[in-house]
C-alpha cells in the first residue's frame, strides 16, 4: 500500500488554519500538477493510492475528508462493479468529486450515476468545485481562538502528564468519515451556550502502555489513564471556553451508534468533525499517536463563541491553582 502526501503540512502548528486529507484518485499524469495546486489553494492535504490498493485503503483507518475521483477510474455503467459505487458502500459519508474525462465533459450522467457525487467538474474549470468542497467539507467555521486554545489546553495537559515526552502537534483537520482508530477512546459531553455536543480521544492500547508504563494485562488501568487525561482536557476547555452563567436553551439529544466490526461511529450528524493528532516522542522510543475529535452535532453557533478571562482569585476559589 503506497499512501503519499502530495502536499506537506506543519506537525508542530498550532494556529487556526484547518485542512482536510482528500483521496485523489486518477491516473492523468497530466492533470496532478493542476489538482495538487487546487488543493494548496484550498487547504486539502492530498494523497494518492495506487489503483489496486485504493480499496484497502478505504477499509483502514485513513480519515478522510472527501475523494476526488476520476471519471476514467470510476467504472460508470458497469453497475455495481464500478468503483464509484464500491466506494460509496464501504465509506458512505465521504464526498466524491468527479473529474469528467474532456472528451465526455458535455454529456451528462444519468440520475443513478450522478447521485453517487458530490459534484462534478472539468481539469479546465477546477476552480468551480470550489463552492461544493466547501459545502461538503468546509461548511462549518472554527474560531481561530478555539482552535489554538484546544491546542495549547491539550499539549500542556500532555506534557504535565508525561513529563519527558515531546509533543507535536499535526495541522488540525476536518474528516467526514466515521471510522474509528485504536482499540479504546473515550466520550465527553460538551455544553454551552455556543455548542453542544462531543470530545472524543482515540488510542492503541500498546500506545496506553507505553505511555503509562503499564505491563499488566489489566485493560481497566489502561482505560482509567484516558479517561483520566480526557477530564483533564475537558476540564481546561470548560474553564476557558464555557460561561457558566449563560443559559443552555437547547436540551435536544440524538443517538450515538457504534458499530464496532466495522470500526464505525455515528453521532447522527454529516458535517465534519474537526481532529487533531499529538504525537509524543521519547528519544529512545518509537511515536505514540493520540487522536482527538470535536463533535458539534447538537448545537453549533461560533458567531456566540467567547473566551473567559478567568483571574487568579477564581483559580484559587476553584480548587484549580494553589499555593506552592
Amino acid at each position: 500500500m503506497d499512501v503519499r502526501a502530495n502536499q506537506e503540512h506543519s506537525t508542530h502548528s498550532t494556529h487556526g488554519t484547518i485542512t482536510s486529507k482528500v483521496l485523489v484518485v486518477d491516473k492523468d499524469a497530466d492533470c496532478y500538477d493542476t489538482i495538487k495546486a487546487f488543493c494548496e489553494r484550498h487547504h486539502l492535504v492530498g494523497l494518492k493510492a495506487h489503483e489496486e490498493h485504493i480499496m484497502a485503503v478505504l477499509r483502514s483507518n485513513v480519515d478522510l475528508g472527501g475523494i476526488m475521483l476520476s471519471e476514467r477510474l470510476a467504472g460508470l455503467g458497469e453497475g455495481a462493479r464500478g468503483l464509484a459505487r464500491r466506494i460509496r458502500e464501504v465509506r458512505p459519508e465521504l464526498p466524491i468529486f468527479l473529474r469528467r474525462r474532456r472528451e465526455s465533459a458535455d454529456q451528462p450522467l444519468d440520475t443513478r450515476e450522478s447521485e453517487l457525487f458530490s459534484a462534478v467538474y472539468r481539469i479546465e474549470e477546477i476552480d468551480a468545485l470550489a463552492p461544493a468542497l466547501t459545502a461538503a467539507i468546509f461548511s462549518q467555521q472554527y474560531p481561530n481562538a478555539l482552535v489554538r486554545g484546544i491546542a495549547e489546553i491539550s499539549r500542556m495537559v500532555l506534557e504535565n502528564q508525561f513529563p519527558g515526552m515531546s509533543v507535536e502537534i499535526d495541522q488540525p483537520y476536518l474528516v467526514r468519515d466515521r471510522i474509528i482508530f485504536g482499540e479504546v477512546f473515550t466520550l465527553i459531553p460538551l455544553e454551552s451556550s455556543w455548542c453542544r455536543g462531543y470530545m472524543m480521544l482515540q488510542a492503541e492500547q500498546k500506545t496506553l502502555q507505553a505511555l503509562t508504563g503499564n505491563a499488566s494485562d489489566d485493560f481497566r488501568d489502561l482505560n482509567n489513564a484516558l479517561g483520566e487525561l480526557t477530564n483533564l482536557i475537558w476540564g481546561w476547555f470548560k474553564n476557558r471556553f464555557i460561561n457558566q452563567s449563560q443559559p443552555i436553551h437547547q436540551l435536544s439529544q440524538v443517538p450515538i451508534i457504534i458499530n464496532h466490526q466495522h470500526r464505525y461511529i455515528s453521532f447522527g450528524s454529516d458535517d465534519a468533525q474537526l481532529c487533531f493528532k499529538y504525537v509524543l516522542r521519547r528519544e529512545d522510543g518509537a511515536p505514540l499517536v493520540l487522536l482527538q475529535r470535536f463533535i458539534f452535532n447538537l448545537s453549533w453557533s461560533p458567531e456566540d463563541f467567547t473566551e473567559n478571562q478567568t483571574s487568579v482569585e477564581e483559580l484559587f476559589e476553584s480548587g484549580e491553582l494553589e499555593l506552592f
